[in-house]
């Protein structure tokens, strides 16, 4: 274990004094996550709560939560960007670092603009999605299997083993997603409205993997801190060729159970 990560745990075991009763749920048993030897694609909501149009998107992710296929089929992640945001109302889940990442989606397609309510598909900017009742299943060929998993749901240990031997270095994404989040927006296009939302990431973490004999492996933390308390807790985990955005695989699920909404 390096002396980076061994910092970071050190700091957020003792910081599990404050936060213990926040994370009791989530800790209560061992976690695995596995996909199969198919590509499981992964599905990225960018979005605001400064953006009229972003609603009806965040409600069509948000009935995927009680999709069969989820974690199985597609693995979904909503992504607030900050661009949005203004001195009337700050979306409070936005980050400048998933901007930045739908940014980086643009330059890979040339395109002139980034906008919301965007949706990627493994990688590919996706426009069908009002026409869909599901994510469309993915037709790749055998790509390998991700596997993570904890003991407290805290610490994780991710392997990735390809489908066909490669001369590759990887990197594992992982997304602390939750769920069950209203807001009562007091500005912008929304003012006035109540807004659910699903499968916000709240922290993103990204780490090379070490070769294993043809295995890729390594592991990842979970900040307690980050938890927030009383909402639907999960995790999306992909893996890609590292310095690359295109997602090969992905897995995830529940760390616990999905809240409905506030009426």
């Amino acid at each position: 274990m390096n002396t980076n990560f061994t910092t970071r745990w050190h700091q957020i075991v003792s910081s599990l004094v404050l936060t213990g009763a926040l994370v009791a749920n989530a800790q209560a048993t061992a976690r695995h996550f596995q996909s199969g030897i198919k590509p499981v694609p992964l599905l990225e909501l960018y979005t605001s709560e400064g953006c009229s149009s972003c609603p009806s998107a965040e409600e069509w992710l948000g009935r995927l939560k009680d999709s069969p296929g989820l974690w199985r089929d597609f693995s979904p992640l909503a992504l607030h960007v900050h661009y949005w945001d203004s001195p009337v109302w700050r979306d409070h889940w936005s980050a400048p670092e998933y901007t930045e990442r739908q940014r980086s989606y643009a330059e890979a397609w040339h395109a002139d603009n980034i906008y919301t309510p965007c949706f990627v598909l493994q990688g590919q900017e996706w426009r069908g999605w009002f026409m869909h009742h599901g994510v469309p299943a993915s037709a790749g060929e055998d790509i390998g299997v991700l596997a993570v998993n904890s003991t407290n749901a805290l610490l994780w240990k991710a392997t990735f083993v390809p489908a066909m031997p490669a001369d590759r270095r990887y990197e594992i994404h992982a997304a602390l997603l939750a769920g069950g989040l209203d807001t009562d927006v007091l500005g912008g296009e929304n003012d006035g409205r109540r807004l659910h939302h699903e499968f916000v990431v709240l922290d993103l973490i990204q780490i090379g993997l070490g070769d294993y004999h043809g295995v890729a492996q390594g592991k990842f933390i979970l900040d307690p801190r980050r938890f927030p308390p009383e909402k639907s807790l999960a995790l999306t985990v992909w893996v890609t060729v590292a310095g690359e955005m295109t997602p090969l695989q992905s897995t995830g699920g529940w760390l616990t159970p999905p809240v409905p909404p506030v009426k």
